[in-house]
């Protein structure tokens, strides 16, 4: 579980970076989640965009994709899920 503080600084370091992944008609598929992952893995930071053709919502998905994903939700700004999951490299140092 993120403390305020860590969420803050994540949330600042979250507005450098862009979208890595984009959800569209399909949804949430199995294959989209393992690719997740293993971003998660390797940036331990990630956002996701919802397109338009999404049926989900923003707050249904950056649910969905936690928990598929096992990560922590740090924010949800409009169609744009920003998640957080500790590697074993420990990149941002929380």
């Amino acid at each position: 579980m993120l403390t305020n503080k860590e969420k803050q600084k994540l949330r600042k370091a979250a507005q450098q970076r862009k979208a890595l992944f984009q959800i569209g008609k399909d949804n949430i598929s199995q294959n989209l989640l393992l690719t997740l992952q293993d971003s998660l893995e390797a940036h331990e930071l990630v956002k996701v965009s919802l397109l338009r053709t999404c049926a989900l919502s923003a707050r249904e998905a950056a649910f969905d994709l936690a928990a598929g994903t096992n990560s922590e939700i740090v924010q949800i700004i409009g169609r744009t899920v920003t998640l957080y999951r500790r590697s074993k490299k420990n990149l941002m140092e929380l």
